[in-house]
């Protein structure tokens, strides 16, 4: 799981640190998983490749925005302004999902995570939704989620795991306007906001990369998406396993 890097306070220290809210491994924890938490730092593909090795799942969390750069487009006034270490965060994200998607390692993106995914494959971000559906309901500030009602498209690993409809826990400005290459949309909301994205399993069944606009780990009562994750690492882990044994 990748981490934050930004100044935090704990106690009387007031230091730049790598962290991650405890409700996403606890979510992984409760699905069955093992989480490796992923602290923000230059590297190379090769590298990235290295760290991955020891690894049978990938997800990206969320966080501050992407620097718009990184998909050809300039800020908008209400973007996080991009910092050196925002700037390391996204370099180092993008390095490991190319590694994963080149090694065909199951992927969950959430929140930032599926921004992250989209503009890894050359897609591009609304910046800030207000601008594109009238309204702030999506990211109503000061850490207030709010629920929206999630509806997926049949066919896809979201609709497998969630069914038709879901609620969903949100708090995001930003979210996918073009597409990445290879992906397709798997849920929206009433909005027509694309609220889940994922490469097409019915061209690459054997590829398990979903990624959600929303916060699954602020309903940890219902772990299904980190189950399908967790589900899909032990299967790779398996077929890896048994390639070793042969």
């Amino acid at each position: 799981m990748t981490t934050y890097l930004q100044q935090a306070q704990t106690g009387v220290w007031d230091v730049r640190a790598s962290f991650l809210p405890a409700i996403y491994f606890e979510g992984v924890g409760l699905a069955g998983g093992i989480s490796t938490l992923l602290p923000p730092q230059p590297v190379d593909d090769a590298i990235a490749d290295r760290i991955l090795d020891g690894l049978d799942g990938l997800i990206i969390t969320g966080g501050r925005d992407v620097d718009p750069a990184a998909y050809g487009s300039a800020p908008h006034p209400a973007t996080d302004e991009p910092t050196a270490d925002s700037r390391t965060r996204d370099n180092f994200e993008l390095a490991l999902l190319r590694a994963a998607l080149r090694r065909g390692l199951p992927v969950l993106g959430i929140c930032r995570g599926a921004q992250v995914l989209n503009v890894a494959l050359g897609g591009t971000l609304h910046q800030h939704l207000p601008d594109v559906v009238g309204h702030p309901r999506h990211q109503q500030g000061n850490a207030v989620f709010s629920t929206s009602t999630i509806t997926t498209v049949a066919g896809t690993r979201v609709a497998a795991l969630v069914g038709p409809t879901t609620d969903a826990q949100c708090y995001h400005h930003q979210a996918i306007d073009g597409l990445g290459d290879g992906l397709i949309v798997s849920a929206a909301d009433a909005d027509g906001v694309v609220e889940a994205i994922e490469v097409d399993p019915r061209r690459h069944p054997d590829r398990w990369v979903v990624a959600v606009q929303w916060h699954p780990e602020e309903r940890l009562d219902d772990l299904r998406l980190f189950a399908g994750l967790v589900g899909a690492a032990a299967e790779r882990a398996a077929k890896k396993a048994q390639k070793v044994s042969v």
